[in-house]
């Protein structure tokens, strides 16, 4: 299990009873995941950082609070906000276009249980807002925090422990 940095980035692994990896896409929900009354949490700006150089990064999300681009300059990063109606359906679609086969979603609303069910890793994160059930039962994965996900991905052979049989 790695994370190759370089010019072919991404996060790869093998994991026995689950399969190979080979992540090039990071989608990550703002709202609750990344971000708590719409400001990014302590240390998810560096996490991301450091992710940037192993995989492309993209935040869907409503943007209840109208502070995720702010919030967000400075991060290479693909930012979609997402109209009011359908949410589910959209961030499902954004996916599908990655190519879930190599997507890795975080997240924690019901809103997220489409993308965090049909991605190759699905992690689900359960913080001050909590999770929907929907979304923890799409997962494959549930974290106590974003950085405790995001250090998953850091550190791939982590995964190990949680996915294999």
């Amino acid at each position: 299990m790695q994370v190759d940095w370089g010019k072919n980035a991404m996060i790869v692994a093998t994991i026995v009873g689950f399969g190979k990896l080979q992540l090039r896409h990071l989608v990550l929900d703002y709202n609750g995941t990344l971000a708590l009354d719409g400001a990014l949490r302590t240390g998810v700006s560096d996490a991301m950082r450091l992710l940037s150089q192993a995989v492309r990064i993209h935040v869907l999300t409503g943007d209840t609070f109208g502070r995720a681009r702010k919030q967000l300059a400075g991060l290479a990063c693909t930012l979609k906000v997402l109209a009011p109606d359908d949410q589910a359906l959209a961030k499902r679609k954004y996916v599908a276009e990655l190519g879930p086969d190599q997507t890795v979603c975080v997240g924690n609303g019901r809103n997220d249980r489409f993308m965090l069910a049909d991605a190759a890793l699905g992690i689900a994160v359960v913080q001050e807002e909590g999770a929907a059930v929907e979304a923890l039962m799409a997962a494959k994965i549930v974290c106590p925090s974003i950085l405790s996900a995001l250090e998953l991905l850091m550190q791939p052979v982590r995964l190990a422990a949680t996915l294999r049989s």
